[in-house]
Parts: structure tokens; sequence; C-alpha cells
């Protein structure tokens, strides 16, 4: 397709921008709009994938045959079979007549699949099916019905990562992707951003009649530099915000930061985001706290008897001398001075070095460690419940019931 032609569907669909990724995903549809190829729109949410079924409607030899846009995240998994195929009289509670689905009525025509990503399996196997041979049943019927639909799906979900999840079935992704159009997020075509929020504050101006509001150089390269998680339907909801609240029609930058958030969703970085929920997972209940005592416990012991291997290697000496314990899997204490110029240890010293072996959970009960630190709590703070329990990371009434269970009286 020529430029022009480009710019004359960009005018027709009112779609703002000169960004190249957005002639590109222009130029798929208009090429692809006179075949009956299925096609998969993919792009973040707010980005405007529902303008490209449209052109390829429109553009297609179905132009003058019904268009149906629907959304698929929006119906419930129970009733969207019937949704899509239609059902039977008495095909399940609440069905007092027969109905005909979307694949029925839009025969000749167009079916937009917005969020197709979310659709349940057992329809995603009727949906794959009708793509292949234009076939399918009526939930509650055993006769086999044609339909001539041409269908446009849509997604802000990877689709691939979903496929490896089990939640998206590979050859129904394969057959909607036979032609994938691509919607660039707006962070993604920065120099669109200015010309979207003057059309976006012309609209309000027109429609609100009041003068429109405009942007200062500052203002400008802030609005630019924005990640816009929304992308274009959160820029025009901020560009509405400030018309009808500011009565200030000149924005600079100081009024635009109050308006533009820094902790909604898709804001954080995925390893922050991880960290925070890290965050709240961690001693969720009282036996994660008891694991992460014993992995800490086990952990110095291994620093111990690394530090011990250590000193002996240096001094030539043999490792040190096994000896009976009561105590199984605790290593005694080791005088060591970390700038000591002679690291010789002594016979007497080698009966004093027990050799700290792997802690092993069953060392231990848990039980045992919960006691101790209860106990240990409570003396840190006089006896004072309250105290204790914050210390603990448990209630307060948790920690009464752990004092009565362990005689801590």
């Amino acid at each position: 397709m020529a430029k022009q032609s480009i710019q004359q569907v960009k005018q027709r669909f009112e779609i703002i921008g000169t960004s190249p990724e957005l002639d590109r995903a222009i130029d798929i549809a208009l090429q692809v709009a006179p075949t009956d190829l299925s096609v998969l729109i993919t792009g973040e949410s707010g980005v405007g994938k529902e303008n490209f079924p449209q052109i390829i409607h429109q553009f297609s030899k179905r132009k003058h045959g019904p268009y149906f846009a629907i959304n698929c995240g929006s119906i419930p998994e129970g009733t969207i079979d019937s949704e899509l195929f239609g059902h039977e009289k008495g095909s399940f509670t609440g069905a007092t007549g027969t109905r005909k689905g979307y694949f029925e009525v839009a025969n000749g025509g167009t079916l937009f699949l917005d969020e197709a990503g979310e659709l349940p399996l057992s329809t995603q196997a009727r949906l794959l099916r009708v793509l292949e041979s234009g076939e399918f049943i009526k939930v509650g019927s055993s006769k086999v019905e044609k339909s001539d639909v041409r269908v446009v799906a849509a997604t802000n979900l990877d689709l691939i990562k979903a496929v490896e999840k089990g939640r998206f079935r590979e050859d129904l992704y394969f057959r909607l992707n036979t032609v994938p159009i691509r919607i660039p997020a707006l962070r993604d075509r920065k120099d669109d951003i200015p010309l979207l929020f003057r059309k976006f504050a012309g609209d309000c101006s027109e429609k609100y009649m009041m003068p429109p509001i405009k942007l200062t150089d500052e203002a400008t390269e802030k609005l630019k530099n924005y990640r816009w998680p929304g992308n274009v339907r959160q820029l025009k909801n901020i560009t509405e915000q400030i018309s009808i609240i500011e009565r200030e029609r000149v924005v600079t930058s100081d009024i635009l930061q109050k308006y533009l958030p820094y902790n909604e969703v898709g804001m954080l970085p995925v390893s922050l985001s991880k960290i925070h929920e890290n965050e709240q997972k961690s001693f969720a209940n009282e036996r994660e706290i008891l694991y992460q005592v014993l992995f800490d416990m086990k952990k110095d012991i291994s620093d111990l008897k690394q530090v011990v291997n250590n000193i002996v290697e240096e001094s030539g000496k043999h490792s040190p001398t096994i000896i009976p314990s009561d105590h199984p899997g605790v290593a005694v204490p080791v005088k060591y001075e970390p700038y000591a110029d002679d690291f010789s240890i002594s016979e007497t010293d080698h009966n004093d070095i027990q050799e700290a072996t792997e802690y092993e959970e069953s060392a231990m009960s848990i039980s045992d460690v919960e006691k101790d630190m209860i106990a240990k709590a409570l003396e840190r703070h006089n006896g004072k419940r309250k105290l204790a329990a914050k210390d603990l990371g448990i209630s307060e009434r948790t920690l009464y019931r752990k004092i009565k269970e362990y005689d801590l009286n």
C-alpha cells in the first residue's frame, strides 16, 4: 500500500502517530484484509488494538457483512460456549429457548475475539475446529453446522508462555497466528505522545466548551519520558483530568507531575516486584520462621567448620580429633585470633575441638527450637508478651497458646 493510503486509513479510523512501527502494523492490516487468513493482534493493554480488526473488515470483501467484537474475558466460563456457538432449548438450566451464537449470526462477516488468551481450554478446542473446518456444534445439540466467518483475535498476554504453562492450546496458537500484527507500546513511539495529547486536549475542549490546555517544553519532555503502563488509554485519561481539574491552561512540568503516578500497576521493575512479593511471603506462618532459624543454624555451623579446617591446614597439623558428645551436630567454640602470627594448636586444644558435621534437620526437633526461641524472646523483653510476640512475628494470642503448651509460665 502507498504511504498516502496509510495516511487515509489513519484519518478514517482516527489513528494518531507517525511511528514506523505503527505504520508497519497498519500496512500489514491492509495487505491481509482482502484475504480470509486469521490474524492475531498483540500488544499491551491500552495501545488501541480494537482499531485493527475494523480496518481489516472494512477493507475486505466481507465489509458488507456483519461485524461483531466480543470481549472473551468478560463472558463467564459457563456461558461462553453458548455465546459463541449457540445452544438448544433445555441444554442447561435457564436455556428456555434455542439461541444462535456469534459464529452463526456473523456468517459471511468478521468476528473479533478480544482477550482471546482468556478463553477456557474447552472453548479453545471448539474454536480450533471452526477455524479449521468451519464446523461447529451448538451446546446440547448433536447436529454439525457450518459457518463462513473471518476470525481476528487480539490479546495482551504472552501466548507462547501461556502455551508452555498449558493454559493455551499450541495448535490453536499457530492457527490464530497465521498473520501476526504487533501494536507498539506508547513508550516505544515517544514522538507520537505530544500529538496524542493535543488530540485528546482538543476533543475535551470541544466537548466541554473550554479553552484547550497546552504543554510547556519542559512538560512535553516529561510527558515523553514517562513510562505509560496504560498506554494511549492512560494518556487520554490524564489529559482529560488535567483539562477538567486545572484552571491554568498552560500545563507546566510541576502541574503535570501531579498527574503522573509512579506507584501504579506496571511501574515497578520486575526485580523490585519480586522482592516485595518475597517480603510478603516471608515468615507467613510459624513453621516458616522455624525453618529459617534452622537454615541459619546450619549455615553458621558450616561456616565454623570451614574456619576450623582452615586453621588446621595452615598450622600443618592433623585434622581435629573426633570426640564423643551428648549433643551431636554441635561444634565446640574455638578461640581464634584473626591477626595472630602463630596458628599452632596444641594437643589439649585438639581435644577441645569437635568436627562440625553437616546439619540435619532431624538433629533437633522443631518444637525444641520453637520453645527455645519463645523463651529467649520473653527473656529479652522481661516477660512482656506483646513485645515478645512482635519480635517473633506471631500474634499475641498464638504466643499465649505456645507458652501454655511448653509450660513457660
